[in-house]
């Protein structure tokens, strides 16, 4: 049996800032322009004009992923400075208002306007998009099934939104909650093989709902046009090294589970109603809270499972992938918290929403701008 590549590639969507309001700012149309030469494809707009996506290459280790975000993140800061503008990664902004934010003007874009209306509108949401190369279609679907139940312990590690419209939502990832109203969206429900998830499509798109499956918005499913298992459930990673540590976690479940399917084995696959609690949990309390370990029925810290996670269920296979540096900083997020909950630190130490945006300024910049 052939493994997958197990290639590691991935997206992330920035906010576009004024450092002297600290709002929001509409400036992709000029970054487009002054960047096609140096990133190519790699950079694309987005919904909205004051939001940046950027892309990485095909690779094949999370080493060789954070040499490529890093220069990601470091050319389109360099693309905002020439304005005076500054880059931020985190889930929601702390007070911008979605009502003010214009849509680009693209033909794409305004497709999505027109079809979910004020939902697109309030869209004012950033992710972490992680792809990771799976080429046998039916090993894809298999390991979907079985990865939905992971996915709350990832959305715990990178929690980012908790500040919507200048309130403290209480959530960890409000961001999850407003990409929620799209359809299509959430925690996908179990599939038999591939040929029953490419019906699904097939009757969406044969009845004028979709035009292909890429308007499928689940926190995971089979990317559309490349041979990649893709996982959207993360809020965008304020530190780079956040991400590189999602990132690599994904990638080392994936091994892990075709070596269980090559020994003839597998994961318990749960019900879709049972994971969705858990994602609430996550989305609530992020690490803070409890996670139901549906084997145990009991619940748990969060911050314990996802202990077991890397040291029982992936921890053989990380030193096979050379990825133990890059994933045990999750060690470093578990005692000192996700974004969320450093901004949420740094509010209740300042009262003030403009520092937020500062530390996130500084924090989304650490191990990409030598200062």
């Amino acid at each position: 049996m052939k493994p997958p590549s197990l290639t590691i590639g991935i997206e992330e969507e920035y906010q576009i800032i004024d450092p002297q309001t600290r709002e929001l700012r509409s400036y992709i149309t000029q970054i487009l322009e002054e960047g096609k030469l140096t990133l190519r494809e790699q950079l694309k707009p987005e919904l909205h004009q004051a939001m940046v996506e950027v892309g990485s290459t095909v690779c094949k280790t999370p080493a060789e992923l954070r040499e490529e975000l890093v220069r990601l993140r470091r050319s389109v800061m360099e693309l905002a400075a020439k304005n005076g503008l500054k880059i931020v990664a985190a889930g929601t902004h702390p007070f911008s208002s979605w009502l003010t934010q214009e849509i680009t003007p693209q033909e794409r874009y305004m497709g999505v306007k027109q079809d979910m209306q004020e939902l697109a509108q309030r869209l004012l949401i950033f992710g972490t998009h992680v792809h990771i190369g799976i080429e046998d279609r039916e090993f894809l679907i298999d390991c979907m099934n079985v990865v939905r139940y992971l996915l709350p312990h990832l959305l715990c590690l990178s929690g980012s939104s908790p500040f919507w419209m200048g309130r403290n939502t209480g959530l960890k990832s409000y961001r999850s909650i407003i990409f929620r109203n799209f359809p299509r969206s959430g925690i996908p429900r179990v599939f038999d093989s591939w040929q029953d998830f490419n019906y699904l499509v097939d009757t969406l798109v044969n009845t004028n709902t979709i035009p292909d499956g890429s308007k499928i918005w689940w926190d995971v499913r089979p990317n559309w046009s490349y041979p990649t298992i893709e996982f959207r459930v993360c809020d965008v990673c304020t530190r780079v090294d956040e991400a590189i540590c999602i990132a690599a976690i994904f990638q080392a479940i994936i091994y892990k589970l075709w070596k269980l399917r090559r020994d003839n084995l597998t994961f318990r696959v749960y019900p879709v109603e049972l994971i969705e609690e858990n994602k609430w949990r996550a989305v609530r309390y992020g690490l803070d809270g409890k996670l139901i370990d549906f084997g145990k029925q009991q619940e748990l810290p969060a911050r314990d499972l996802i202990r077991e996670l890397i040291e029982w269920f992936i921890g053989d296979v990380i030193d096979e992938l050379g990825s133990r540096q890059e994933i045990e900083y999750a060690y470093r997020i578990l005692n000192e918290g996700s974004s969320a909950d450093r901004q949420l630190a740094t509010f209740q130490r300042t009262g003030d929403l403009k520092a937020v945006v500062d530390q996130l300024i500084q924090e989304t910049s650490e191990g990409v701008i030598i200062t």
